[in-house]
Formats: structure tokens, sequence, C-alpha cells
């Protein structure tokens, strides 16, 4: 077993404990999608699987009006996905990596930067930002 799904499955017993339905109904959800990837022939890592999930619950947040019930109950499944995930990158950080892959490039280009930058920042910073940040590097 991973060490992320350990960490679940050892909280999942707490918040049963404590009682916190949000924590619980967010970390039940996780193990299934784990338990999902375990069976599937191509298994990816869990760590993908939590920025994944992360990822579709904060884009899920526009849908529902300011102050409703919902959205605020979204809002801490976010901050509850977010213990799961890597710390994040600020920008002035992922413009550091840029400047670092552009000085080991050839020719750098928009493609490459971004090959080897997402697999640096893949979960810790969004990639459409950074996409951004490359363009203004190259100009």
């Amino acid at each position: 077993m991973g060490e992320i799904k350990d960490d679940v499955s050892k909280q999942i017993a707490t918040a049963m404990k404590a009682k916190d339905k949000i924590r619980l109904n967010v970390l039940r959800y996780l193990k299934k999608l784990f338990i999902e990837n375990d069976t599937s022939g191509n298994p990816i890592p869990e760590i993908d699987i939590v920025i994944s999930h992360a990822k579709k619950t904060k884009d899920s947040i526009a849908a529902y009006p300011a102050n409703s019930p919902q959205r605020a109950e979204i809002e801490q499944e976010v901050v509850i996905l977010n213990e799961f995930l890597p710390k994040a990158l600020s920008e002035d950080d992922v413009m550091q990596i840029i400047a670092e892959i552009k000085c080991q490039l050839a020719s750098p280009n928009m493609g490459a930067i971004m090959k080897e930058l997402t697999t640096k920042i893949k979960g810790k910073f969004d990639g459409k930002r950074a996409s951004d940040l490359v363009k203004e590097a190259l100009k």
C-alpha cells in the first residue's frame, strides 16, 4: 500500500471517532479512487489521483452561488484535499525553474520548456499560469 493511501485509511478512523462528516466523506471518496486505481489495468501514482480530484473539486466551486451551504462544504473539502498535495510553489519559484530550463536548452521554445516544467511543477502550481509565465520568459 502507498504512503498516501495508508494515511487516508488512518484518518478515516480518526474522522469517524470525531464524527467529522465532511472530512470522512472526502477521505472515503479518496480511498474509493485509490481502490479503483489499484484494480485498473494501468494504475497511476497516488499523488496524481489526489491532484486530479483536488482540481475537479476546486473547479466545481464556481458552480455554486457565493455563501451557499454547498459552496462552503466544497471549500472545506478543498482544504482537506490540500493536506495531501505537495507544497505549492510560488510564482517566483516557477520563474526560477523556467530560467534554469531555458539555460539548459540549446534552442529554448514553448514546447521544450513546458515539457520539462510540467514534470517539475505537477500538483504544485497551476499549469495555465505556468504557460503564461513561459510565454513571458520567451519574450
